[in-house]
């Protein structure tokens, strides 16, 4: 696994790489199937654009995010997309088995080559509940405390050197590297890269300890992401997969045409965040719906502390928002999800954001 599939390259005047969150998110009025179509556009947009890399996060029981099955939805957009790295952003490994993950992430591997990134929190990415029936399966008591236990099993399975004695030895992921090692085999030994991501310190610590790449989620835990981020630098020690720390941060960010509309949009968000914070999770709502909603003054305020945190406004608004983050932070990359109601809003985002940087264009 060479680096520069871990390293981005900035484009235009970009402070550093740009990449895409997707959460599919279902507008209130449109499908699951919308969602989709949208992110098959965006997908094709950014890689015209020159964006580094394009994940889709794994949530469950949430009707406004369709993105339960990170799997299916990234064999998708690789049938329609042919350079920009997709990944996973992330799978929550607690709610599956390592063998599965390394079987479906070794699929997506032989469906395209070289371009795939393995994404892995430790979080269920939903209820308590929702985490239990996910885990059905006899004997599946994992936790989020088991994670590093987890991961190492994942890996070994991805790298498929599982030592002699271990009961998992003569199993084996396919697609993956022991097609290579049979007669006749042709298969190539190469894995996805595996990253860690977190809203703490624990996954920081733990990339940096292993040399691994880091994701932190500075769109939902923005007071965390400095320590985070220097937890992770001061930790790591390097690897076979890195020489240095290699650290993205998922951002919050919506440009827009008109300053009045991004802030209507970022209101829909607050909204969406007070249905979901309140056990009420629904469909993504309309700038209407949130501009006809009676916020108590208990809303009212969850509301502003979590969009202080979305940058949002015309595009040299977003940028400026943007390049003060990375000075903060020294990112290594930008990972950008944008929220709105309707895809071509979300669509138009990433377009004034590729134009206000210079990015490239196909």
């Amino acid at each position: 696994m060479s680096a520069d599939e871990i390293r981005g390259k900035a484009h235009g005047t970009a402070p550093a790489p740009l990449s895409v969150l997707d959460l599919v998110t279902v507008g209130s009025g449109h499908t699951a199937t919308d969602a989709l179509r949208t992110s098959v556009g965006l997908a094709r947009l950014t890689e015209s654009r020159g964006f580094h890399r394009y994940w889709v996060a794994e949530h469950h029981s949430m009707p406004g995010v369709a993105s339960s099955s990170p799997a299916v939805i990234l064999a998708h957009l690789a049938a329609h997309t042919s350079r920009i790295r997709l990944g996973s952003g992330g799978v929550m490994l607690p709610n599956h088995a390592p063998l599965v993950i390394a079987e479906q992430f070794g699929t997506l591997q032989a469906m395209a080559p070289g371009r795939i990134d393995l994404g892995l929190g430790r979080a269920p990415g939903t209820d308590g509940a929702t985490a239990a029936a996910l885990r059905r399966a006899e004997g599946r008591g994992e936790s989020a405390d088991d994670f590093p236990q987890q991961l190492a099993e994942l890996v070994r399975f991805l790298d498929d050197d599982f030592p002699d004695g271990h009961p998992y030895r003569r199993v084996h992921a396919v697609p993956g590297p022991v097609q290579g090692t049979s007669p006749g085999g042709v298969q190539s030994p190469h894995r996805p890269p595996v990253w860690l991501l977190g809203s703490s310190g624990f996954s920081a610590r733990l990339a940096g300890v292993l040399g691994l790449p880091f994701a932190f989620a500075h769109h939902f835990s923005a007071q965390n992401t400095v320590p985070a981020l220097d937890l992770y630098r001061e930790s790591f020690r390097p690897s076979a997969v890195l020489d240095k720390p290699y650290a993205l941060i998922g951002v919050s960010a919506l440009a827009a045409d008109d300053e009045k509309e991004a802030r209507r949009q970022v209101l829909a968000t607050g909204l969406n965040m007070v249905r979901l914070r309140t056990g009420r999770p629904g469909l993504f709502p309309s700038p209407e719906e949130a501009e006809a909603h009676a916020f108590s003054p208990l809303e009212r305020e969850f509301v502003d502390s979590w969009t202080a945190n979305i940058i949002h406004g015309t595009a040299d608004e977003v940028r400026s928002g943007l390049d003060a983050l990375h000075k903060r932070t020294a990112a290594d990359e930008l990972m950008i999800t944008s929220h709105a109601h309707e895809g071509a809003l979300r669509l138009r985002s990433y377009e004034l954001l590729a134009e206000e940087y210079g990015l490239p264009r196909d």
